[in-house]
């Protein structure tokens, strides 16, 4: 490419009004030049995760969501709920670019042997503003493919694997031995299947559908739990039972299930219990939530035991909690194993103007298991 060819692109900005309304648009930028440690990349793919979506539409109403503009340069507009405003207070009047992570091809180069290195090379990228046709990085942003893996194809290689290997890390930095997950059919879901059963750990899968079910035991997981099952209380406590797992990582954050999960773990160590004590176990009992697919409350009740903690887990801090030496120990296990481990599933790629549509931003909103959507930006 010439660099009259990237010298500017379009990009998706999400801007929250203080009158109450959400305004997705495509905005042209120009593509800043590279310093001595950064690189230029052409975004190939970048994929729509429940961490994108947080910004991308904040709390706002996307059933009542409508569309402006026109096909090439769509507006999607929503309102926010009153009750909601202050949620965003800080980012409002403020045109937010949006996306996590991407793959793409380097396509210039600053002057340092290690950008230089990259140059020409497919990599996954991490830094944010990804739904950009072109984004300039640092070159630790970056994580090299090995050769002949296209850009969808590491367009994933950050969030979701590495948050499955954090997973697995912070059950053993913690002193745990198995663990449990929710929405485990997820494309997360499976790499934290792959990651346990390579790595001899067992896993407890908790899922709401008997699809998702066959989908997990097809990858050859042990422990498969249906929440909607009339015993799935029962069928959680001898899964918990058989495995020791007390630790849980739980994407649905609101409602019951996180209690559930508690208390099941008590009732399970007080199974294996040979002695009696009126306060419950002294084992502690770790729930993490690091997803919010149900905005409801988290409800917890009190029959945990002597020893339970409840608190927030995100892949950010926990990578500045571990350090450099093992972030990049786990980032090379993902490049090397990004067509196995960590391959990535998609329902549909999308252009930057379709995911402003609204019959497709309705659809992705979903956050249905199996409806991961990817955007190519030069679509």
């Amino acid at each position: 490419m010439t660099q009259s060819e990237y010298a500017s692109g379009l990009q998706i900005q999400s801007t929250i009004s203080r009158d109450g309304h959400l305004e997705v648009k495509l905005a042209p930028v120009e593509t800043p030049s590279p310093g001595p440690d950064d690189v230029v990349v052409r975004i190939e793919a970048t994929p729509i995760n429940p961490s994108d979506l947080g910004l991308l539409f904040g709390p706002a109403d996307i059933t009542k969501a409508s569309q402006a503009g026109t096909a090439d340069d769509p507006i999607l507009s929503a309102p926010v709920p009153p009750e909601l405003m202050g949620m965003v207070a800080s980012r409002l009047d403020q045109p937010m670019p949006i996306g996590n992570e991407a793959g793409g091809i380097v396509v210039e180069a600053g002057s340092s042997e290690a950008a230089q290195a990259l140059l020409g090379k497919t990599v996954g990228v991490i830094g944010g503003s990804m739904y950009s046709q072109f984004r300039t990085v640092p070159v630790a942003m970056c994580l090299p493919l090995p050769d002949g893996t296209k850009p969808a194809e590491g367009a994933s290689c950050f969030v979701n694997p590495l948050t499955a290997l954090g997973m697995v890390e912070t059950m053993r930095l913690e002193g745990h031995s198995a663990l449990v997950h929710t929405a485990a059919a997820s494309n997360l879901g499976q790499m934290l299947n792959k990651i346990c059963i390579a790595d001899d750990i067992a896993l407890v899968n908790i899922v709401r559908r008997e699809e998702q079910e066959e989908i997990l035991r097809a990858l050859g997981a042990k422990y498969v739990c249906n929440s909607s099952s009339p015993n799935f209380r029962d069928e959680l406590t001898d899964a918990l039972a058989e495995t020791g797992a007390t630790i849980a990582f739980d994407a649905t954050g609101g409602g019951t299930l996180g209690g559930q999960i508690l208390a099941c773990m008590e009732r399970a160590l007080l199974r294996n219990s040979t002695g009696f004590s009126g306060y419950g176990s002294p084992t502690h009992k770790q729930l993490y939530l690091y997803g919010r697919l149900d905005r409801s409350p988290t409800q917890l009740t009190a029959n945990y035991g002597m020893a339970w903690g409840v608190g927030g887990w995100l892949l950010t801090p926990f990578l500045q909690k571990i350090g450099l030496e093992a972030g990049t120990r786990l980032r090379t296990r993902v490049a090397n194993e990004i067509k196995t481990t960590f391959a990535s599933h998609y329902s549909a790629v999308i252009s930057l103007a379709e995911a402003l549509s609204v019959d497709v931003a309705k659809a992705y909103g979903k956050q249905a298991t199996g409806s991961k959507y990817l955007i190519n930006p030069h679509k």
